[in-house]
């Protein structure tokens, strides 16, 4: 059974930082290409950063500068470091798993900045 269970989420000032988890079971991890998405109230889900399998990251324009996301493949692991802040950052945030045509998602974790 595949499980992405992401942690990490709460709420943070404007300016602060974040840091949310997403540990995964069930799937070859390494072989995946990981991502985060995240979706605020009334708008779609959007991606925020993705990490191939390979190391190659790419970003929202959004989040460039302020966000990191990284692997670590021997815990079956993605992280993805906030910092900087903005309320418009607020939104449930999502780890999603991606190879070939097989694609999972986890429950989300909410991430909610205050001005």
């Amino acid at each position: 059974q595949v499980q992405l269970v992401e942690s990490g989420g709460g709420l943070v000032q404007a300016g602060g930082s974040l840091s949310v988890s997403c540990a995964a079971s069930g799937i070859s991890f390494s072989m995946y290409t990981m991502g985060w998405y995240r979706q605020a109230p009334g708008k779609q889900r959007e991606l925020v950063a993705a990490i191939t399998r390979g190391g190659s990251t790419n970003y929202a324009d959004s989040v460039k500068g302020r966000f990191t996301i990284s692997r670590d493949n021997a815990k079956n692991t993605v992280y993805l470091q906030m910092n900087s802040l903005k309320p418009e950052d607020t939104a449930v945030y999502y780890c999603n798993a991606h190879y070939g045509n097989l694609e999972f998602w986890g429950r989300g974790t909410q991430v909610t900045v205050s001005s």
